[in-house]
């Protein structure tokens, strides 16, 4: 089955980690940066904070930066239920001297872009952010990512429903903050002229802060 964004990253085995502990409310615990921006058709630059309707042929970028010491997850459901973890780029980055404050992570890394094919519907975007890692999330990820094409389906609806559980089982814990943060400034191919006309969607992240757990769903209506 095809995505309905075409992608230049190839996704990695994944790691996870042990069963996870009760989680005490500890303050802001939580805090990172995040920045997600679409480049138009028309040229225009815009950010995306919600739900919002985009057009085949339009590209999406994403930024993580980590403020504080914690576990971000970006999740991806097409249209077709097909998922993909685009953060971390493999689960074993969380041990890594490459999971670091203060470091930008673009989704998808590097100077790449998402681009939106001519598979219209309903593109799901999850971001989660925990003081702890998600082990049964983690591991149903990679249960997906070997499964064969039949039993993939199955597998992508219990990630969406762990998705909820999660949600759920944090609901106590607060945003504390979320602001505009003070910064200095199968995808396609592009050429190196392309390149230059997209923006560093690190300008328009975003500081959030909060207690324990984060988290935030972004509906693309792929026309």
């Amino acid at each position: 089955m095809r995505s309905t964004l075409t992608l230049l990253l190839v996704f990695a085995s994944l790691g996870f980690a042990p069963e996870h502990q009760p989680v005490q409310d500890e303050g802001e615990n939580i805090a990172f940066r995040w920045g997600f921006g679409a480049f138009l058709n028309s040229g225009k630059f815009v950010t995306i904070t919600k739900d919002t309707t985009l057009q085949s042929g339009e590209e999406l970028k994403m930024v993580v930066e980590l403020v504080k010491d914690c576990f971000v997850y970006v999740i991806y459901q097409n249209s077709k239920g097909e998922i993909n973890q685009l953060f971390p780029y493999d689960m074993s980055q969380f041990l890594s001297n490459d999971y670091v404050r203060g470091k930008n992570y673009y989704i998808p890394k590097g100077r790449g872009w998402f681009k939106l094919d001519k598979n219209t519907g309903r593109e799901t975007f999850y971001l989660l952010a925990t003081s702890q890692r998600l082990p049964d999330l983690e591991l149903l990820l990679s249960k997906y990512n070997s499964a064969d094409a039949e039993s993939k389906p199955t597998i992508a609806s219990d990630i969406v429903k762990e998705v909820r559980d999660v949600k759920r089982r944090f609901r106590t814990f607060a945003t504390l903050a979320e602001r505009p943060a003070t910064i200095g400034g199968n995808v396609r191919g592009v050429t190196k002229q392309e390149e230059v006309k997209r923006p560093d969607v690190a300008m328009i992240a975003t500081h959030i802060s909060a207690s324990n757990f984060y988290s935030k769903t972004f509906t693309i209506d792929h026309k």
